[in-house]
C-alpha cells in the first residue's frame, strides 16, 4: 500500500491517534484497489457521526469513489457486507443493495477467493425481507448469481413466497440468461422508477428469445389466475389479484410482447383485461386496478391499434366510477404515441363492413346502417326508406343491437382518428409503404378508403421517379410493382407551380382533405433565425391561455410538465421527431400576474439532435427542412389557437390588453397566409363575392351599414372609418358554415372568418342587440 493510502487509512481507522483535520489529501497517489479499501473504512466511519478530525478525509474519499474507478479486494468485499449489516442491525438503516452490487462487481478476486459469498447473500436476502426491500429483486439476483446456483435457487424460492410465482419465474429465467441480460433489466428497473425508460433498452430485451417466451408464459399465467378469480376458485379481494412486484413484471412482459408486435397478444388481452377490471358479481371494485393502469402505461410505450381498441372497450364496461376518467386521460397519450408508431398504427380491422364502407344489421322490420365517410354515421331504414332515428320499438326490443352498433361506430371513429394521426405523423419520419399493401389495406380498405383517397400520394414508378396522384379524382392509379414505395405528398418537396395546381384541383372538384395537405403551411428559416443560429424567437413574447395550450401539447404528442404557482414557473415542451433522432423544444413561462386567467408567455424554440445516445443542441440550419417546418407548424398552432389575441371577449386592461391590441391585428403568420390563399380561391364562389376583397392582412366586407375589416389571423373585426373594434362572440351551436361553404380542409379559424363575413355582408338583418349597438356606435 502506498504511503498516502496508509496515512489516510490510519486516519480513518484511528482518528484520535492520527488526526488529519488540516492536512492535504492527495488521492492521485492512491490506486484503485487502495481506494476501495479506503471506501470500506470510510463507510465504517459513517456508522456513527463522522469525527471532525477526519471529516475532510472522509469527504475526499467519498468524492473520489464517485469520480474514479474503484476496485475491491476479496477482504474489502467481505468487510463491506459486514459493515452494512452492522449498520442495519444497529440503526435500522436499510442495506444499500446497489452499492453492494457495485462492490462485488469491482472485486479483484473470484468465487474461490470469497467462499462465504453465498452465506453473505443469504443473509442479505433475509435482511431485505425484514426491511421489505424486495422491490429491487434484480439487484438481489445479480448478487445471488455471483454467489452460485444454490444462492440463486434460495432467492427464487424466497421471491415466490414474498412476491409471487410470476416474479420468481422471471428471476429463474434471468439467472439463466447471464450477466448482460441481468444488467439490462437492472437498468430498465432503475429508469422506470425515475421516469421513462429508453426504448432502445426495451428493444434489446425484446431481442432475447428466452425472455420473449417468458413474457408469454407470464401473461398466460396472469390470465389463468384472473379467470380463476372470476370462477370463484380463488377468493376475491379488491386489487389483490397480483402482488405489487408481479404488476411490474407483467408490465415488462407486456412491453416486450408489444415491442415484438406478437400476434397472440390481442386475443389474450381480450380475455385478460375484462377479467382484471370487473369484479365477480356486481361489485364496483377491480381485481387489479394496478395491473390495468400498468397495461395502459405499457401501451403508451409501445401502442398497437388492437390494444388501444381493447382498452376502450374495457373503459365502457368497468364499474368503478373513477376509472373511466383516468383511462380517458391515459388513452389520449396512447393515441398520440400510436400516431408516431407508423409501422403498426395503420392496421385496421374490416369489422364486417362491405367494400363501400357500409355495414347493415336487421332489427325486426328495420335495419341499422353504419356508413363510413369522414366518420362512421349510424342511420335507420325501413323498407329501404331512411328514418329520422331508431324507432321506439327497435330501442325497446333490440336494445343490445342498438348499443352494439353505437359502440361500433365509436370504435370505428376512434380508429379513423388514430389512422389520420399516424398518416400525418408519417411526414416527419418520411414513412413509405409497399404499393401493393397500400392499394389493398389503405386505398381499398372499407374503413380507410374515403379518407385515404382524398389525400395526395407519391408512387415510385421508376428509379428516382415518383408520380403524384389524388385517388379521389384519378380513376386509374399508376402502374407500379407491388414492392414499389408510396408516400404522402408534401408541398415542401414540390415546386411552387405544382403546389398551386393541386390547390386549384381540390377547389375545383371540392375535395375536402381529412387534414391540411395541399394547403399545408411551409416554414423556412428567416434572416433573424440565421442570425440567432441555434434558437428561434419567431413565436416568442405571446400571451396564451395556458390550460388550453397544455391540452394542445398532449393532443399533438408533445410532452410538458404542468405549470402553476408552484415550482420555478417555466418548462420546455418537447416533441420527438424523425424516429427519435430529433427533438424540438418550446420554452414557455407561467405568467404570475394573470390570476384566475391562468396565462403563460411564450419564449424561444430550439432543436436537439441525438448523437451516440446523447442530446446536443443543433444549429437551425442543420435541421432537416421538413422537420423544421412541421415543428414550427405545431408551435404556430399553439400560439394561434391559444393566444389571448384570438379571444374576442378579452376585456382585461394592463399590459395584457396592450398585447391583445397589438397581436390581434399583427402581421400574418404562415398559417394565416395559408388562410389568405384559400380565401382568394373561395371568395369568387360565394354569394357575397361582390362585397368582399382581400387587403393585406384583412378580409374587407362591405355591409349596408358600414364596412368591416376581419383580421385573417385572429378573426378580430375593425369597423371603418374610425377603426372601432366590433366584438362578435361565436355561438358554436350555430356558427358552423359546413354545408354552406366548401372548405378544402378543417380550419376552425377560417370557418369563423367566413361565418362573420356572411353575417356582416347582410348587417341590416342582424338581430343581436349587442352587435347592432356596437355597429351604431362605431360607424
Amino acid at each position: 500500500m502506498s504511503p498516502e493510502a496508509e496515512r489516510l487509512l490510519h486516519a480513518l481507522t484511528d482518528p484520535a491517534a492520527a488526526p488529519l483535520e488540516n492536512e492535504p489529501v492527495d488521492l492521485d497517489e492512491v490506486d484503485a484497489e487502495e481506494l476501495g479499501t479506503l471506501h470500506v473504512a470510510a463507510t465504517r466511519v459513517h456508522l456513527g457521526e463522522v469525527p471532525p478530525a477526519v471529516a475532510r478525509v472522509w469527504s475526499e474519499v467519498m468524492r473520489g469513489v464517485r469520480g474514479r474507478q474503484v476496485r475491491y479486494t476479496p477482504e474489502a468485499c467481505r468487510e463491506m457486507f459486514e459493515v452494512l449489516f452492522e449498520e442495519y442491525r444497529s440503526t435500522g438503516v436499510p442495506v444499500h443493495l446497489r452499492e453492494l452490487l457495485n462492490v462485488v462487481e469491482q472485486c479483484t478476486g473470484t468465487m474461490p477467493d470469497l467462499p462465504d459469498l453465498p452465506e453473505l447473500v443469504s443473509t442479505l436476502v433475509e435482511l431485505a425481507c425484514e426491511q421489505r426491500r424486495l422491490r429491487q429483486p434484480y439487484v438481489l439476483l445479480a448478487l445471488a448469481w455471483r454467489a452460485g446456483e444454490e444462492a440463486v435457487q434460495g432467492l427464487v424460492a424466497r421471491l415466490a413466497k414474498e412476491m409471487g410465482p410470476i416474479v420468481a419465474e422471471e428471476m429463474a429465467v434471468m439467472a439463466g440468461l447471464g450477466r448482460s441480460a441481468q444488467g439490462l433489466l437492472l437498468r430498465l428497473d432503475e429508469e422506470q422508477r425515475y421516469g421513462d425508460s429508453d426504448p432502445a433498452l426495451w428493444q434489446s430485451l425484446a431481442d432475447s428469445s428466452a425472455y420473449a417466451v417468458f413474457a408469454r408464459r407470464a401473461l398466460e399465467a396472469a390470465l389463468v389466475r384472473a379467470e380463476a378469480i372470476q370462477a370463484g376458485e380463488i377468493p376475491y379481494r379488491a386489487d389483490k389479484a397480483f402482488t405489487d412486484r408481479e404488476v411490474i413484471t407483467l408490465g415488462q412482459a407486456l412491453r416486450v410482447a408489444l415491442r415484438r408486435d406478437e400476434d397472440w397478444l390481442p386475443e389474450l388481452c381480450e380475455r385478460l383485461l375484462p377479467a382484471v377490471t370487473l369484479a365477480p358479481g356486481t361489485a364496483k371494485t377491480l381485481p387489479s386496478q394496478a395491473l390495468l393502469y400498468e397495461v395502459v402505461r405499457a401501451v403508451q410505450t409501445f401502442p398497437t391499434p388492437e390494444l388501444v381498441a381493447i382498452l376502450r372497450t374495457v373503459r365502457r364496461t368497468v364499474r368503478h366510477a373513477g376509472v373511466p376518467k383516468q383511462l380517458d386521460k391515459l388513452l389520449k397519450k396512447a393515441d398520440a404515441a400510436l400516431a408516431e408508431r407508423t409501422d403498426v398504427a395503420l392496421r385496421l380491422p374490416r369489422l364486417d363492413f362491405d367494400d363501400e364502407g357500409v355495414l347493415r344489421r336487421r332489427a325486426g322490420e328495420c335495419e341499422g346502417v353504419l356508413t363510413v365517410t369522414d366518420t362512421a354515421v349510424l342511420t335507420w331504414e325501413k323498407d329501404g326508406r331512411p328514418l329520422r332515428s331508431a324507432p321506439a320499438a327497435v330501442r325497446r326490443d333490440h336494445a343490445p343491437l342498438v348499443k352494439e352498433l353505437r359502440d361500433l361506430g365509436k370504435r370505428v371513429n376512434a380508429q379513423l382518428a388514430t389512422l389520420l394521426r399516424a398518416l400525418e405523423g408519417g411526414f416527419v419520419v418520411d414513412a413509405t409503404y409497399a404499393y401493393g399493401w397500400w392499394r389493398a389495406e389503405l386505398a381499398g380498405h372499407p374503413l380507410a378508403r374515403t379518407l385515404v383517397r382524398r389525400l395526395i400520394w407519391e408512387v415510385e414508378i421508376g428509379p428516382g421517379r415518383r408520380q403524384a396522384v389524388l385517388p379521389a379524382t384519378d380513376a386509374d392509379l399508376p402502374e407500379a410493382a407491388d414492392d414499389a414505395r408510396v408516400r404522402l405528398w408534401h408541398p415542401q418537396r414540390s415546386e411552387p407551380d405544382a403546389v398551386r395546381e393541386w390547390r386549384a384541383l381540390l377547389t375545383e372538384h371540392e375535395v375536402r382533405q381529412p387534414f391540411k395537405q395541399a394547403f399545408r403551411e411551409i416554414y423556412l428559416l428567416t434572416p433573424a433565425e440565421e442570425e440567432t443560429r441555434t434558437y428561434s424567437n419567431r413565436f416568442a413574447a405571446h400571451l396564451v391561455h395556458y390550460r388550453k395550450m397544455f391540452a394542445l401539447f398532449r393532443a399533438r404528442g408533445w410532452r410538458s410538465e404542468l405549470l402553476g404557482h408552484w415550482g420555478d414557473g417555466e418548462d420546455w415542451a418537447e416533441r420527438l421527431m424523425d424516429g427519435g433522432r430529433w427533438r424540438v423544444c418550446f420554452r414557455h413561462l407561467w405568467h404570475p400576474a394573470s390570476g384566475a386567467q391562468e396565462l403563460a408567455s411564450t419564449d424561444r424554440v430550439r432543436f436537439d439532435r441525438k448523437e451516440s445516445g446523447t442530446w446536443h443542441q443543433a444549429p437551425l440550419a442543420d435541421v432537416p427542412p421538413l422537420i423544421f417546418s412541421e415543428a414550427m407548424r405545431d408551435i404556430d398552432l399553439f400560439v394561434g389557437v391559444c393566444s389571448i389575441a384570438a379571444d374576442p371577449d378579452w376585456t382585461d386592461g394592463g399590459p395584457e390588453r396592450a398585447y391583445w391590441e397589438r397581436a390581434g391585428f399583427a402581421e400574418l403568420t404562415e398559417s394565416a397566409e395559408a388562410r389568405r390563399e384559400v380565401l382568394q380561391r373561395l371568395l369568387p364562389r360565394l354569394k357575397i363575392a361582390e362585397r368582399c376583397t382581400l387587403d393585406g392582412r384583412f378580409l374587407v366586407v362591405r355591409g349596408d351599414l358600414t364596412t368591416y375589416r376581419i383580421h385573417l389571423g385572429s378573426a378580430n373585426i375593425l369597423m371603418e372609418p374610425r377603426g372601432a373594434y366590433l366584438c362578435i362572440v361565436p355561438d358554436r351551436r350555430s356558427s358552423s358554415i359546413r354545408g354552406q361553404v366548401f372548405l378544402p380542409f378543417e380550419d376552425e379559424r377560417l370557418g369563423l372568418i367566413l361565418s362573420k363575413a356572411l353575417l356582416l355582408a347582410a348587417d341590416t338583418e342582424i338581430t343581436d342587440p349587442s352587435i347592432r349597438a356596437q355597429i351604431e356606435r362605431g360607424r
